[in-house]
């Protein structure tokens, strides 16, 4: 794309700390020119007054849903809903079909996101073959094929000690190891172990489910020095076993789902198979905790968690739906929602979704001086309606169809 000229922006750059009203030239995804200088060159002009101008975001957990489940959506179609909403670098989890337990897989993934040509992804490989927690997986050959980490994604292990090996052989290769923390023997059921769940009659998921799982993955990570994300936490008791983990030097890094700000167990009433997620949404203090969590920097990054999913799997009763909700598109105003309620500020905001995803995924990228990274151009009062006609996903699953968003990015350029 050639040079275009943006004047009177508000650029928000928190990796660099700026934030200011100034005229500046885009040019290969990145600022090139600032202030006069942007007038001495050549370049299509281009008013955004009153829009904000941000690096391209950066997504640490997208399902796109190929290779293996076609029927919820495709890399081609999931990445350009991507770029609608303000994602150019998605990380992209093993539970594929086949999983990426090879080089081949992974490579795969990445070449058709290149031929779609809408945003970058980026693989994270299996921790064990199979993603059957049983023996380790190739993370040499994987790292070697351009993932960057491993992690088991919601699957169990066959037992501590053999992810103490995987975490080892991680470590030595300096591979991320992504942790979804789940205690399988706890989360059969299907929603928040609480009020709700009780009165509707639906199993429930205890938050001890996470927490025993995350104390367990911390005390591994200490033992092994292994570099350690955790993705999607849900609950007071995770945000405070990282707040340990990090005060303690831990190479540890967490995120959390955007809809786990907003959303709470109420949004189940009614059966609403559409807020049928995993980890469940939970209690009113976890909401509150996760939203300190991401104000203080004990929580670094959101992240869409988007699991697109056709109609059919979420028509059964509750408990038979499919988790999963579709996210990209709804982020970026949801976010807003938060500035504006003064749960968040902009810089906070705009630093969970670029410099601080990026850094967790080892991307040069989250930054407006990078080439390539990508640059937004972000309208925070643009108002529109969440409706199948407007998501660009094949994925409708959301519970906010209907609802009018504020805040829409106008511009996406890399």
């Amino acid at each position: 794309m050639s040079a275009i000229r943006l004047v009177n922006g508000r650029v928000i750059d928190p990796a660099s700390g700026r934030d200011e009203i100034i005229d500046v030239v885009v040019n290969g995804g990145r600022i090139t020119h600032w202030g006069r200088e942007a007038h001495s060159v050549k370049a299509t002009t281009r008013d955004v007054q009153g829009c904000w101008i941000t690096p391209a975001f950066v997504d640490t957990c997208a399902r796109l849903r190929e290779p293996g489940q076609r029927a919820h959506g495709s890399i081609a179609s999931e990445t350009k809903a991507a770029r609608n909403g303000g994602f150019l670098h998605l990380a992209v989890p093993p539970d594929t079909q086949p999983v990426v337990d090879s080089g081949a897989t992974a490579q795969l993934i990445c070449e058709r996101a290149r031929a779609a040509g809408y945003a970058s992804v980026h693989v994270i490989g299996a921790l064990t073959r199979g993603l059957e927690g049983k023996a380790l997986s190739n993370m040499a050959g994987l790292k070697s094929a351009g993932c960057i980490g491993v992690g088991n994604a919601r699957l169990s292990m066959a037992s501590v000690e053999t992810l103490l090996h995987c975490l080892e052989y991680a470590a030595t290769l300096g591979l991320t190891v992504f942790f979804s923390p789940e205690e399988p023997s706890l989360a059969g059921g299907c929603a928040h172990d609480g009020f709700m769940a009780a009165r509707l009659g639906l199993p429930g998921i205890p938050d001890i489910a996470e927490t025993i799982a995350l104390a367990t993955q911390l005390l591994l990570v200490e033992q092994t020095g292994v570099r350690a994300h955790f993705g999607q936490l849900s609950c007071k008791g995770s945000v405070e076993l990282i707040r340990i983990a990090k005060d303690k030097g831990l190479p540890v890094t967490a995120d959390v789902a955007m809809h786990h700000l907003h959303l709470t167990d109420k949004a189940i009433d009614g059966f609403n198979s559409l807020a049928h997620v995993r980890p469940p949404l939970r209690s009113e203090k976890d909401r509150e905790a996760l939203r300190e969590g991401v104000r203080n920097g004990i929580i670094d990054a959101i992240c869409s968690d988007h699991q697109p999913l056709n109609a059919a799997a979420k028509l059964a009763p509750f408990p038979g739906t499919e988790p999963g909700m579709s996210t990209f598109e709804t982020l970026l105003p949801l976010g807003l929602q938060l500035v504006r309620a003064n749960v968040l500020p902009e810089h906070v905001l705009i630093n969970a979704l670029t410099i601080a995803p990026a850094q967790i995924l080892g991307l040069q990228a989250g930054q407006v001086s990078v080439e390539g990274a990508g640059i937004l151009v972000i309208d925070p009062r643009q108002r529109w309606t969440v409706e199948a006609e407007t998501l660009l996903s094949e994925g409708k699953n959301t519970p906010f169809m209907g609802r009018v968003m504020e805040g829409s990015v106008v511009l996406a350029l890399s």
